[in-house]
């Protein structure tokens, strides 16, 4: 056989199915930032990517320490950057939690967990306890609290009790899954918006009386498919399994045609990073520009994390 007859291993056993427009084989290589970021080292600590889009730890500062101003707006423009950092071997409590948590914003009061998680004691620390009695649920792809018109800005979690094997966090860059749409999806998207809601999730693990009592102030909302980040500029995907219900204004069969392909592009392994939990781990992201999943593969060994959110604004999309 000659060389021109050999057949091309792509062609042979990896043919692209026409009818799959989500299909893809080879590189998938999106940019980490917008074309106008400014790509800068960082000066104040040392950052090491963990992925080429998302996720970088940081080392050589202490979230319980009285951190300036520049090294805060540091930690920021990283984030914006890598959308969830990772600080190891940080010996905080709950107060030091707190307290890193409130400079970056108002604290969220979440509504529903000393409905659903037992234990609570404080409303702006979500305390996840899991265990041979309360398995792990968490394990879907998922910003927080997009059922709330101002959903949040970001997320602080802190490992307090982790296990031996299994527990680990993974997140996604929904700026990248954005950005290696065929070109005809993202035109089909970019103008819709979807309805959010609480009831399918949380509302299930309420009696039927609480439900009734906080619907009235957390009605179903809507947001754009795809959000723009003020800071940025960047479009990032802003639909997920948990509380997305519907694309509004097209067919019952359109929406869960788009919403499906939207989701698997989400959970390509190409746009994502993975923490394995240690002892005073604390992770840091932007729920704007990121989904994560709690694998919940340790049950029924005991992990415990703590959550503070901090409150966010009315998502934004395309101008028309």
């Amino acid at each position: 056989m000659t060389a021109s007859a050999t057949p091309n291993i792509f062609q042979t056993f990896i043919e692209p199915r026409p009818t799959d427009p989500l299909y893809a084989v080879g590189p998938l290589v999106a940019r980490r930032t917008t074309e106008t970021a400014d790509d800068r080292p960082y000066e104040l600590f040392s950052l090491t990517p963990k992925t080429p889009t998302i996720g970088a730890e940081i080392s050589g500062i202490r979230l319980s320490g009285d951190l300036s101003d520049d090294v805060l707006a540091e930690i920021r423009r990283a984030l914006l950057e890598w959308k969830v950092l990772f600080f190891r071997d940080q010996e905080i409590d709950r107060a030091d939690h707190r307290a890193f948590a409130a400079r970056w914003g108002d604290l969220e009061q979440h509504p529903f967990f000393k409905y659903t998680q037992p234990g609570q004691s404080d409303a702006d620390v979500a305390t996840l306890a899991k265990d041979a009695v309360a398995a792990g649920v968490e394990n879907m792809w998922h910003n927080d609290v997009t059922w709330h018109e101002f959903p949040s800005f970001a997320a602080i979690l802190r490992g307090v009790e982790v296990p031996a094997v299994g527990g680990d966090t993974l997140w996604t860059d929904t700026g990248a899954a954005y950005d290696l749409l065929p070109d005809d999806l993202r035109a089909r998207i970019e103008h819709l918006q979807a309805e959010h809601d609480w009831i399918n999730s949380f509302g299930r693990g309420m009696p039927a009386e609480t439900v009734e009592m906080l619907r009235p102030a957390f009605p179903p909302v809507t947001h754009p498919v795809v959000r723009v980040i003020p800071e940025t500029g960047r479009r990032v995907l802003f639909v997920n399994s948990v509380f997305t219900q519907r694309i509004v204004g097209v067919s019952e069969e359109e929406s869960n045609d788009i919403l499906r392909m939207l989701y698997r592009q989400v959970q390509r392994p190409e746009f994502q990073v993975r923490l394995h939990w240690r002892p005073d781990t604390i992770a840091f992201w932007d729920n704007r520009t990121c989904q994560h999943y709690a694998s919940s593969d340790y049950f029924p060994a005991r992990r415990v994390m703590d959550r503070i959110s901090i409150v966010g604004d009315k998502p934004v999309g395309i101008s028309s």
